[in-house]
C-alpha cells in the first residue's frame, strides 16, 4: 500500500509577485542542509480513515501553528522517487514565520548514544519568490509552485 502524505502551500501576494511560505526540517539530518531541503508543511495520513484535506490542515497547523485557510485551491499528487504520494493544496494567508510554533518529535541522538532528544518537526518557515522557492524546496515538490502559478 503507498504511503501518503498531504500538505498545504500558502501563498502571498507582495508587490505584484507571489511569494509561498515554506518549512525547512527540524532534527540534525536536516541542520546544515538548505537548498533541496524546504518543503511545504504537509504529513502522513491514513487515506481509509482520514480524509486528505483534512490532513492537510491538521499537518499544517501542528507544524507551524499558523490557521490553514478556508479557502483551497488543488495542486494535485507528486511522487518523488521511491517515496509517499503527496497531495498538496494552496490557499491565501499571510503569517510572521518568526511566529512559527511546531510540534516535536524524539530521536536517539547521537546514535546508539542511549539519549534522546526532543526536536521541533519543522525548525523555521520563511517567505520565498516563487523562483527562489523552486531553488529550496524538495525537487519532486517544485510541481506544486508551477501548478500554483497556474491556477492565477
Amino acid at each position: 500500500m503507498t504511503r501518503r502524505s498531504a500538505g498545504l502551500l500558502m501563498y502571498r501576494r507582495k508587490g505584484g509577485s507571489t511569494e509561498v511560505l515554506l518549512v525547512h526540517p527540524g532534527g540534525p539530518f536536516w541542520a546544515k542542509k538548505d537548498a533541496g531541503a524546504w518543503s511545504i508543511p504537509k504529513g502522513e495520513y491514513d487515506s481509509a480513515t482520514e480524509d486528505a484535506l483534512a490532513a492537510a490542515k491538521r499537518e499544517f497547523t501542528e507544524e507551524t501553528g499558523f490557521p490553514s485557510g478556508d479557502i483551497h485551491h488543488s495542486l494535485g499528487e507528486a511522487k518523488p522517487q521511491g517515496g509517499k504520494l503527496v497531495t498538496a493544496w494552496a490557499f491565501e494567508g499571510d503569517c510572521d514565520p518568526n511566529a512559527l510554533v511546531s510540534n516535536t518529535f524524539e530521536l536517539e541522538w547521537p546514535p546508539r548514544s542511549g539519549r534522546l532528544v526532543r526536536y521541533p518537526e519543522v525548525d523555521r518557515a520563511e517567505w520565498f519568490a516563487t523562483e527562489e522557492a523552486r531553488r529550496r524546496i524538495n525537487p519532486a515538490q517544485c510541481v506544486f509552485i508551477e501548478r500554483l502559478e497556474n491556477l492565477r
